[in-house]
C-alpha cells in the first residue's frame, strides 16, 4: 500500500508539471502571435503568466518581455491610462527588479509626466545597477540639473561660509552636544562636518528624493555611510523610536534661502525644538 501511494503522488506530480509546461508552451506561442499582430496588451498578460509559472525562463525571455512591456506602456501612455502604465512597470520590476533598462524606461515616463524627483530615483538606480548606461547617466544628469537648485553650488563652493558653519557645529559639538540632527541635508555637508569634530551620532534628512540619493553617494564616497543615518523623509515626519532613537542635543540645517516660509523650515525647526531637540534642564 504505501508504494502505491508513493507511485499515485509521484503520478499526480508528474500530471501537474506535464500541465504545467503545455500551458506555458501554449502562451509563448499566444505571445508571439499577438507580438505579430501588434496586440501588445494581451502578449504582455502572456508573458506575465509565463513568467510566474516558468521563473526559470526569465533570461530566455527576457528581452522579448523588455520589448512587449514598452510597446504596451506607450500605447497606455497614448491612451491617458497612467494609472495602468504604473501597474505594468511595477510588475516588471517585481519579476526583474535589477533590470537597468526597465528602471530607465519607468523613469522616462515620470519624467515626461511632470515626476521628476520620482523620475530621477529610477534613472539613478538605473545608473547604480550598469554605471556604463550611458542613457541613464544622461536621463540622471538631465533631471537633477532640473531638480538640484543653482544656489547649492554656490554654498558648496563658498569656503568661508563653510568654514563658519565647521566652527559653529565644531563649537557645540566640543560643547557637549554629541547626537546632531541635519535637516534637509542636501548634499551632506553638515552631517559630514559633524561627523568629522566628534559627534557620535549623526542622523540628516531629506525630502527630495534626488538629494536624498546624492547626500548617500557623497557619504559613502566619504567612507560615512556607516556612521551618519540618512532618513528620505519630512523632518515634521521623524518619529522617535522609529526613526532616530531619542531626542539630539544638536540641530543643524542650512535651508535659509529665498524660500524660507514656502519651504515649511519654520515649522521644521518648531517641531525639531518640541519633539526632537533635547530640552535644556
Amino acid at each position: 500500500m504505501p508504494n502505491s501511494n508513493a507511485k499515485l503522488h509521484s503520478n499526480h506530480r508528474g500530471g501537474r508539471e506535464a500541465s504545467r509546461r503545455e500551458l506555458v508552451s501554449r502562451s509563448l506561442q499566444s505571445a508571439q502571435h499577438c507580438l505579430e499582430n501588434q496586440d501588445f496588451g494581451t502578449a504582455y498578460a502572456h508573458y506575465l503568466l509565463v513568467l510566474n509559472l516558468a521563473p526559470e525562463l526569465k533570461t530566455t525571455v527576457k528581452e522579448t518581455f523588455q520589448f512587449t512591456l514598452f510597446k504596451w506602456a506607450e500605447e497606455l501612455d497614448s491612451l491617458a491610462r497612467i494609472q495602468d502604465l504604473f501597474n505594468c512597470y511595477e510588475q516588471a520590476l517585481e519579476l526583474y527588479p535589477n533590470d537597468e533598462v526597465i528602471c530607465n524606461s519607468m523613469g522616462e515616463h515620470l519624467f515626461r509626466m511632470g515626476f521628476r524627483d520620482e523620475a530621477a530615483g529610477y534613472f539613478h538606480k538605473a545608473v547604480k545597477l550598469n554605471p556604463d548606461f550611458a542613457d541613464a547617466k544622461e536621463n540622471f544628469y538631465r533631471v537633477a540639473n532640473w531638480l538640484v537648485e543653482r544656489w547649492h553650488f554656490i554654498m558648496l563652493n563658498d569656503a568661508k561660509r563653510n568654514l563658519t558653519y565647521l566652527k559653529a557645529i565644531e563649537n557645540a559639538v566640543h560643547s557637549g552636544s554629541k547626537s546632531v540632527l541635519d535637516i534637509g541635508t542636501g548634499t551632506g555637508i553638515l552631517s559630514m562636518f559633524a561627523k568629522k569634530v566628534g559627534a557620535s551620532f549623526v542622523y540628516a534628512c531629506e525630502l527630495s528624493k534626488t538629494m536624498y540619493e546624492l547626500a548617500r553617494d557623497v557619504v559613502a564616497a566619504n567612507n560615512m555611510e556607516r556612521e551618519i543615518k540618512l532618513l528620505h523623509l519630512k523632518s515634521l515626519d521623524i518619529e522617535i523610536p522609529k526613526h532616530i532613537p531619542e531626542r539630539v542635543s544638536l540641530v543643524v540645517t542650512e535651508t535659509v534661502d529665498a524660500g524660507l516660509f514656502g519651504e515649511g523650515i519654520v515649522e521644521s525647526l518648531i517641531h525639531a525644538w518640541e519633539h526632537l531637540l533635547l530640552q535644556p534642564k
